[in-house]
C-alpha cells in the first residue's frame, strides 16, 4: 500500500484553470470556479540553482482527481468566495488534500507549512 500520493502514467486535466493574479505570495495558481464564487489552490515548488521557493499553480494531473472527489463540492462551498480585487479565497495543495483524506504528496525539506486557515 502506498503512503504517498504518485503520480497516474495517463492522466486528463479537465477541471481548473490557470489563473493569473497580484497575490502578495504568489502570481498564478489553479482557480477552481463554480458561479461566481472561486478558489485558488497552490503549490511550492524549489528551483535548485537558486535555492528559491516559489508557489504557483498546481500539477495539472492532480487537477482532476481534486474536482471529482466526492468531498470537493463540501470543501469548495466551505473555503470559496467571490473574486476580491482580483484574488480569490486561497488554500495548499496539501490542505486541500489532508481537508479530503486523500494520501499526501511527499513532503520537502525546504516546504513552508501555513499554520493559518486563510492565505
Amino acid at each position: 500500500m502506498r503512503y504517498h500520493y504518485e503520480k497516474p502514467k495517463i492522466y486528463l486535466s479537465m477541471y481548473g484553470e490557470r489563473y493569473i493574479c497580484d497575490h502578495p505570495l504568489y502570481d498564478c495558481c489553479t482557480l477552481f470556479r463554480m458561479g461566481e464564487k472561486g478558489l485558488a489552490v497552490i503549490q511550492q515548488r524549489f528551483d535548485p540553482t537558486t535555492k528559491a521557493t516559489v508557489w504557483s499553480a498546481i500539477d495539472a494531473w492532480l487537477t482532476d482527481d481534486l474536482y471529482l472527489h466526492p468531498g470537493f463540492k463540501d470543501f469548495f462551498d466551505n473555503r470559496s468566495g467571490a473574486c476580491t480585487d482580483g484574488l480569490y479565497p486561497t488554500v495548499t495543495i496539501r490542505q486541500i488534500m489532508w481537508a479530503l483524506k486523500m494520501k499526501p504528496l511527499p513532503k520537502e525539506r525546504w516546504e513552508t507549512v501555513f499554520d493559518r486557515k486563510n492565505i
